[in-house]
């Protein structure tokens, strides 16, 4: 079933950013734990971190682990063992129920629902605890499909993989390059801020009858 937008356009497809948007962001929570007890600023460590883990291919699963750590610490200084760094980030990543089951409500409403994310196999161990990609149609993470939301061209990769035309993908992401770069490509897309506008952005966007209610008074 496809969902009609005002104008008279559809959507066949939603897709949602994995931190951020989905769950917490625990990469940017579990940096700023790591700075502060390293003596670093938080800000400043969590763009190294982004940096480096594109830098030694960590993300697009073409670099491991310990390589984006014994950079890191090159690059920062920070000290402390690879399993309670990592530790530190994906303890942070917690899933947000009332997004799970706003995900539930659209697969209901037969839209085709995925996750694309830009993540590394952190997203593989989060699914291992807390079983969430059965949830989902199409799970895009750049650690398996080898590139990032960074590269543009991700956004045609994507819609010829869904057989989908780009204006009737709808993509929600807390990134606003992202956001940005998917609309060029010409997909529809809402940057997630807070709860309470993603909600009314929801409503705006994609009117299905009733199809935040169940979900605004949801506990996190």
């Amino acid at each position: 079933m496809t969902q009609a937008l005002p104008g008279g356009k559809h959507i066949d497809v939603v897709l949602f950013d994995f931190g951020g948007v989905l769950a917490e962001e625990g990469w940017k929570q579990g940096f700023r734990v790591i700075a502060e007890a390293n003596g670093l600023d938080g800000d400043e460590l969590i763009q190294a971190a982004t940096d480096t883990v594109y830098a030694t291919g960590y993300i697009l699963g073409t670099g491991s682990e310990g390589s984006f750590w014994n950079a890191l610490r090159e690059k920062t200084g920070i000290r402390g063992e690879d399993a309670c760094l990592m530790q530190e980030i994906v303890s942070r990543f917690l899933p947000r129920a009332w997004m799970f089951e706003l995900v539930k409500r659209l697969r209901k409403e037969g839209l085709t629902v995925g996750i694309l994310s830009d993540q590394t196999d952190i997203l593989d161990k989060l699914n291992e605890r807390f079983d969430f990609f059965p949830l989902f149609d199409h799970v895009f993470n750049s650690y398996h499909v080898g590139k990032g939301k960074r590269d543009i061209s991700l956004f045609d990769d994507i819609a010829l993989v869904l057989r989908t035309k780009p204006d009737r993908i709808l993509f929600i992401d807390d990134d606003s390059g992202h956001v940005e770069r998917a609309r060029r490509k010409g997909w529809k897309a809402v940057q997630y801020v807070d709860r309470e506008t993603f909600l009314a952005d929801m409503e705006r966007v994609l009117p299905v009858r009733d199809l935040t209610g169940n979900v605004r008074n949801r506990a996190t």
